[in-house]
Order: structure tokens, then C-alpha cells, then sequence
């Protein structure tokens, strides 16, 4: 058996590439500009930036290239109303999820990158919630689940 010593410059040089990608990461978060929140569907936990601004929800995910698989971005209204989206300048395909005030998912979208196709909630809703596509579907999340953590306006 070998007696294995690691040196404190070997272990830098080991995990230095490692904190480096955390470095990146987190920077990359940081220069969305948006504040993120936990949010749960069902036992899924979600990483969703917060759209709570007329500038934010314009840009929303735009020219984005990817995202991880439980990030998502949740888009926060005034007023509930019939808020439609579309995908134009989006690189990358979407399922989105209008939320009712009480949490419940109304109704969930499949949405193709770079379209102008509008995708509307079937009920007036204050909450959209956008994930990687076929995110909802995978996890067979549907309309009636709850989701929690939502911001309270």
C-alpha cells in the first residue's frame, strides 16, 4: 500500500481549474442582473432568476444559448391578465408554465426557439414560469401541481 502525501501546492493546482469554473459560473449569474429565488414543483427544486420588471420580462431569455436543467426564469406581473408569450430572439426551446395565484400550474406550453407563435395562459395569470424544454413534461409535472416559493405581490 502506498502512503500517499499531497502537497498543499499539488492540491492548489488539483482543484484550481475547479474553483475556476465556480468563479466563471457564479460570475455569469451575476451579470444577468436579476435576482434568483428556490422555487419547488412538486419534489423539484428550481433555480428561476426573476423577471419583476417591464425591462426584465421584455428581455426575458433572449440570445441566451443555454441554460441549466433546473434554472429557469419566472416572470412576475402586476396584474393578473392574459399575459402571452412569444419566441422571438430566443436561442433556445422552452416549456413555460402560467401560474395561478394560488401556486397551481393552469396551463403548460411547448414553445420552439426563434419563433413568433404566442403562447397564452388559459386563465388570467400574475406567474409564467420558463424552463428547458420538455423540462414540465420529464418530470411529469402537470396542470393542478402546485408550485412554491412564488414571490408574494
Amino acid at each position: 500500500m502506498h502512503n500517499m502525501l499531497i502537497s498543499k501546492n499539488n492540491l492548489i493546482k488539483l482543484f484550481a481549474p475547479l474553483i475556476l469554473l465556480g468563479s466563471s459560473l457564479a460570475l455569469a449569474q451575476v451579470n444577468t442582473g436579476l435576482p434568483t429565488i428556490e422555487l419547488k414543483a412538486g419534489i423539484y427544486r428550481i433555480q428561476a432568476e426573476l423577471a419583476d420588471t417591464p425591462k426584465a420580462r421584455e428581455v426575458g431569455l433572449m440570445n441566451r444559448t443555454s441554460m441549466p436543467a433546473n434554472s429557469g426564469m419566472l416572470f412576475v406581473f402586476e396584474r393578473k391578465a392574459g399575459h402571452c408569450f412569444w419566441m422571438n430572439n430566443t436561442k433556445i426551446p422552452l416549456s413555460i408554465a402560467f401560474i395561478a395565484d394560488d401556486g397551481k400550474i393552469v396551463n403548460i406550453e411547448e414553445m420552439q426557439a426563434e419563433t413568433t407563435n404566442n403562447h397564452c395562459p388559459k386563465a388570467a395569470v400574475r406567474y409564467a414560469l420558463e424552463m428547458n424544454k420538455q423540462w414540465f413534461s420529464e418530470r411529469v409535472i402537470v396542470p393542478g401541481t402546485v408550485v412554491t416559493g412564488l414571490p408574494k405581490r
